[in-house]
């Protein structure tokens, strides 16, 4: 029954993408949607700028790339895979999630099914999404269509945990859907797929599997903090506890991207709503969001000290990086910009240097502008913000050769420079 399913993916981005080349793998037709024509040009061009999906994978027959919105109506099973982000506030921005809803709404027919695999809130599949397909389709739910839930677990750049091969979570209106959901999922997914009691089940599941990420790092970060003060590095402290079997293996570090710095915010949007002020969530998301400022600030206080031993501090700072993970170009919600802005703030020259990233994609969104390799003035300190593994092939004497005189400060934010093979001139800190 599953492979009478016409399918479409709305969205095309880490998630969206992969899902929809997954279908086609299998000889399933699938209209791949996307708003972005550039990004529908590119894609039929066989690039994908995300680095997730082969050339090969994107010149599959079985796919048809297409930003028209008239041929969702060939299909009757459709994924939406929009982004959820937060707003100013800090609040749930839904707005890319319901323009895509009333899109499918308007191609929707009796009978058909619509799978939402954007992170949000317990609730909001039913309760904003829903009411959008209801009224752009002029169908009832329930009666004339159903509605799932089955939440993204990509993980961009990991070539290991891929769509296929992390168990997949599905949940439906009803169980006729939920048979049909998770029989079309696994006729792809080979690591198998998980029925949860319903949808709003499947909501929570999913936001509280990047929240206890969050917290976990959290809990690191401010590790980190008091035993700098205590003038122990974190890095040894978590070498020796991890001897222990049931000792977890999370680092401190900057929070970022499209998931773990973002979904905690729609479950305590949600929990405030129902009259729950959450506390431990909110204060793991505090100390998180401070991590760029305290990188920052200590970058000040190296340069403060190395200008009171004689040192020349006058050169610019080399940030390197500017994603917010490593080896992908993905700079959503980097927190890397945070450092940036902080020591602008206090009239530091700031270089960023990414060979990863679209240069286009960092001026426009963040009005930085990337600095290549051959360009970068030698700096009074770099900060190694991100461990992407083309900076880490040369590691110190691709460091020391960014510094003036090949003496200064470096801040490794990721403790991944060896202290064993460090020159003596460099200072090195370690969050």
């Amino acid at each position: 029954m599953a492979h009478e399913c016409k399918i479409a993916v709305v969205g095309l981005g880490y998630v969206g993408l992969p899902v929809a080349v997954a279908f086609a793998r299998i000889g399933k037709p699938v209209i791949a949607f996307d708003i972005d024509p550039q990004r529908i040009e590119d894609l039929r061009k066989g690039c994908d700028r995300t680095c997730e999906v082969a050339p090969a994978d994107l010149r599959r027959s079985e796919l048809r790339f297409t930003c028209d919105p008239a041929e969702l109506a060939q299909s009757n099973f459709f994924i939406i895979t929009v982004p959820t982000p937060i707003d100013s506030a800090n609040r749930p921005d839904l707005h890319a999630l319901l323009s895509a809803s009333r899109t499918v709404g308007s191609a929707l027919r009796r009978g058909g099914i619509v799978v939402y695999e954007s992170t949000v809130y317990p609730g909001a599949t039913e309760n904003e999404c829903v009411p959008v397909l209801e009224e752009a389709s002029g169908l009832k739910y329930r009666a004339d269509f159903s509605v799932g839930y089955s939440p993204e677990r990509i993980n961009p750049g990991d070539q290991k945990h891929r769509f296929e091969t992390i168990p997949k979570v599905v949940s439906a209106t009803n169980d006729e859907a939920l048979n049909m959901i998770a029989g079309v999922y696994g006729s792809v997914v080979t690591a198998g797929v998980y029925c949860a009691a319903n949808i709003r089940t499947a909501e929570a599941a999913k936001v509280i599997e990047n929240t206890q990420r969050d917290l976990n790092i959290a809990l690191m970060n401010e590790l980190s903090a008091i035993f700098h003060r205590l003038d122990i590095d974190t890095g040894d402290v978590l070498e020796a506890a991890g001897t222990k079997w049931n000792f977890l293996p999370f680092e401190p570090g900057l929070v970022g991207g499209h998931c773990i710095g973002i979904d905690p915010y729609y479950l305590t949007h949600r929990a405030e709503q129902v009259g729950y002020h959450p506390e431990v969530i909110l204060a793991g998301r505090r100390i998180n969001d401070s991590v760029a400022a305290r990188v920052a600030r200590q970058c000040i206080r190296m340069l403060l000290m190395g200008n009171r031993s004689g040192r020349d501090e006058s050169g610019p700072i080399t940030i390197l990086g500017l994603s917010f993970k490593e080896n992908i170009p993905d700079i959503r919600n980097s927190k890397v910009v945070d450092i940036v802005r902080e020591l602008e703030c206090f009239g530091l020259t700031v270089q960023v240097h990414d060979p990863i990233v679209d240069p286009k994609g960092a001026a426009k969104q963040y009005g930085i502008t990337l600095v290549p390799r051959k360009e970068l003035r030698p700096a009074s300190g770099v900060i190694l913000a991100v461990a992407h593994r083309v900076f880490l092939q040369e590691e110190w004497p691709f460091i020391t050769s960014l510094l003036k005189n090949r003496t200064g400060i470096v801040l490794d934010v990721k403790s991944k420079l060896s202290r064993d093979a460090k020159p003596a001139s460099i200072d090195l800190w370690r969050l």
